[in-house]
């Protein structure tokens, strides 16, 4: 499903135009990146965790070479999916 297919479905469900739809889906985007970006964790029960992890430095390999290089630590989106999330796709 694409962002346009996703803006359609919304206002289709909640009876709004497109507009609206396309307003509601980048607040909810804009809202939880800058959550994240704080550093907090954002949980929508039975959808899912957003959150900030640490990821380590480490040794890597340039695919080209194959000469080692260093990765520097960085801090990367986690999505945690809930349990209702699950269920729908094991069905």
């Amino acid at each position: 499903m694409t962002k346009k297919e996703l803006i359609d479905c919304i206002a289709s469900d909640a009876k709004i135009s497109k507009a609206n739809a396309t307003d509601a889906l980048a607040s909810f985007i804009d809202n939880i990146s800058g959550a994240l970006g704080k550093g907090e964790s954002v949980t929508l029960v039975g959808f899912g965790t957003f959150s900030v992890s640490n990821r380590a430095a480490r040794t890597g390999r340039n695919p080209k070479t194959g000469a080692p290089i260093q990765i520097k630590a960085s801090k990367v989106p986690r999505f945690k999916a809930g349990k209702s999330l699950k269920d729908s796709i094991n069905k």
